[in-house]
């Protein structure tokens, strides 16, 4: 049996993320695929503002800080001025899909060639458990205390399908981490997404479906449960984009 080692992409030290947070799981994966590829000197981590901007402190490599939302933009800069390193961002719902929502889809219509690592856990976790866009029909925050309401607020925003539809994105998929199958099919989303990009094949983008054990207001088991019962079956995972399968 391997026995499990800490990624070298990431500091000896706990992450800062809630106890039962997917966060952590989706930030190892993410190292673990840099350590496999060999390219943990040559990684560039953009982070934004939210929960992923622990990376700050745990990511042992080259981490970029942005403006609330515009890791993209940043990224594309990077990118554009250091072409040969594998730059992608981390990012969560509420920064991506809200006042990102501009960058994130500009980014991917011009087909630059960086990776978005996206991580959906249905709220605005750093900032107190307000109703972001991908919260779900029904769904209580500190913002819709009676559940989200599509008449008054809209449906939850499938990024995926919505960037999937965009004629430059080459890879664009989605995994749920909330079992141990989907934990190996998202390691794998992830490592053919750099692959890509370390190929020059243009925009990749993987979305992981996480928990939010504290703002959910449960224990960390119960809510993998929730996502099993709520949030898979409306963030369906799967490939959504393939542009070498599709040849």
């Amino acid at each position: 049996m391997a026995e499990y080692k800490r990624p070298k992409s990431l500091m000896p030290m706990a992450t800062g993320y809630c106890p039962g947070c997917l966060h952590a799981l989706a930030t190892r994966l993410v190292a673990d695929v840099i350590d496999e590829l060999g390219q943990a000197e040559n990684a560039i981590n953009v982070v934004s503002v939210g929960c992923s901007a622990l990376n700050l402190y745990s990511w042992c490599g080259d981490v970029i800080g942005s403006a609330h939302g515009r890791a993209p933009a940043v990224a594309t800069g990077v990118k554009r001025c250091l072409p040969e390193r594998l730059v992608f961002t981390y990012q969560g719902d509420g920064d991506l899909a809200a006042i990102g929502l501009a960058e994130i889809m500009s980014a991917a219509n011009r087909g630059e060639n960086f990776t978005v690592v996206f991580a959906n856990n249905q709220t605005y976790g750093m900032t107190g458990g307000q109703m972001a866009p991908t919260t779900l029909l029904g769904q209580k925050t500190t913002t819709s205390r009676d559940g989200r309401d599509c008449l008054t607020t809209g449906y939850p925003m499938k990024m995926c399908e919505l960037i999937s539809v965009l004629e430059a994105p080459v890879f664009v998929a989605r995994y749920a981490l909330n079992t141990p199958k989907g934990v190996m099919d998202a390691k794998k989303g992830i490592k053919k997404a750099f692959e890509k990009q370390l190929r020059g094949e243009g925009f990749t983008f993987i979305e992981l479906l996480t928990n939010c054990p504290t703002n959910w207001g449960m224990n960390p088991l119960d809510t993998l449960e929730y996502m099993n019962t709520n949030t898979i079956p409306y963030f369906t995972p799967g490939v959504f984009k393939d542009k070498e399968a599709e040849k």
